[in-house]
């Protein structure tokens, strides 16, 4: 019985410790930011492509048909040809998730950056200002003025 209190409690510090407390608030807001990606790539950056190129460009429906099943006459679009059993290379879907990832790397990439620059000019104007010393540090200098007279 021991044993175990002393693991639940090792546990209970574990899990309220301040770094894991940050990283499932990391996890969340990522999980959040991702599908801001997504939705930044699937409904601005794909029509502005889209229009540029001239026509729809849905690359998350690309793929090639790596083997049919025998006699197979049905569409030919991704979810009918995976249902049937089809061995089918998504390279579309792959595109844009790694589209997905590149703008999700920039934009964490740019946050970084704006923070530290931010941490950087408020050191420089901590450093600027000037520190009173202690009254305890003023105390003292004040007793050894007076023992040096």
């Amino acid at each position: 019985m021991s044993k175990a209190r002393g693991f639940l409690q090792e546990f209970q510090e574990f899990a309220v410790r301040g770094n894991m407390i940050d990283l499932a608030v990391g996890v969340i807001i990522g999980a959040a930011f991702g599908k801001i990606i997504d939705s930044l790539v699937k409904d601005i950056i794909m029509p502005v492509v889209a229009f540029l190129v001239g026509g729809q460009v849905d690359f998350t429906n690309q793929f090639w048909i790596l083997r049919a099943p025998e006699g197979y006459a049905g569409p030919r679009t991704y979810d009918a040809l995976t249902k049937a059993g089809a061995v089918v290379l998504s390279w579309g879907n792959f595109l844009t998730i790694l589209i997905n990832f590149i703008l999700l790397a920039f934009v964490v990439f740019c946050l970084v950056k704006a923070v530290n620059s931010a941490r950087n000019r408020l050191l420089k104007q901590a450093e600027a200002i000037p520190v009173a010393p202690a009254e305890e540090v003023v105390l003292l200098r004040q007793i050894r003025d007076s023992l040096q007279k």
